[in-house]
């Protein structure tokens, strides 16, 4: 794949690229897609280069699917990063030979990258992740289980996970991440999970349920020990709602 990349350079842009964060939740864990070609040693986030005659936006799906083979992701540009030695060293001499790229075209990738980094939240059961390139492996991790990760990428993915953070206060989450059908308190885990820090059980429910973007429904949840909880919804039209009009609050 590289290799025709390098071969057919005038198709993208030099110098630029797009890495892309794509969290899910499951078992109560925020999990972030990796990708990781068969034998190799580290993960790196989904990502690539971008065709000259592609928007940056468009660029960032056709990436997504190229790599993952995930459609119909909505994604936010959160960060752009571009220090000078960030992909220094990454695609040396060996690593060319490998690759049967000789060193004159080998320049074009050994060339300083500035990368765009993407991010989404989806729907865990329903983005099934289909490499179309059988060398590589993508998976689902934990995101405080993530393992080492290629250039800096772990600073990109930090960064998408602050941005996360903070936009929680400006924007309602949950929409993408839980089922159609969930509990106060399953809601409740998972702004822990992606705060990381406990939160007042009263007080979330007071805050959440101001918000105005939860319908109770006349159901309770089945199979559990203790004493059943009701199950709630997403009100889509008043969430779509907050979030054009934004929130003012913090957890």
């Amino acid at each position: 794949m590289l290799k025709d990349i390098v071969e057919n350079n005038h198709r993208f842009q030099p110098g630029l690229s797009i890495d892309c964060v794509i969290f899910g939740f499951h078992d109560n864990q925020l999990k972030v897609l990796l990708i990781k070609v068969l034998n190799g040693e580290k993960w790196s986030l989904p990502g690539g280069f971008i065709p000259v005659d592609q928007d940056i936006d468009t660029a960032a799906v056709t990436v997504l699917n190229e790599r993952t083979g995930l459609e119909g992701v909505f994604l936010r540009q959160f960060a752009t990063f571009g220090k000078i030695k960030r992909n220094e060293q990454h695609f040396d001499k060996a690593i060319l030979d490998y690759l049967k790229i000789n060193e004159e075209k080998g320049k074009w990738l050994t060339q300083r990258f500035v990368t765009i980094g993407y991010y989404a939240l989806v729907d865990f059961f329903k983005t099934v992740p289909n490499p179309v390139n059988t060398n590589e492996i993508v998976e689902w991790i934990d995101h405080k289980e993530v393992p080492e990760l290629i250039l800096d990428h772990k600073e990109i993915l930090d960064k998408a996970l602050d941005t996360l953070r903070i936009e929680l206060n400006l924007m309602p989450v949950g929409y993408n991440l839980l089922p159609e059908k969930f509990t106060v308190p399953e809601l409740q885990k998972l702004y822990e999970t992606i705060l990381d820090k406990k939160l007042d059980r009263r007080n979330f429910l007071r805050k959440i349920t101001t918000i105005g973007i939860l319908t109770k429904l006349d159901e309770k949840k089945n199979n559990v020990a203790h004493k059943a909880p009701n199950l709630y919804s997403f009100d889509k039209e008043k969430y779509d709602e907050v979030l054009k009009n934004g929130l003012n609050q913090g957890w």
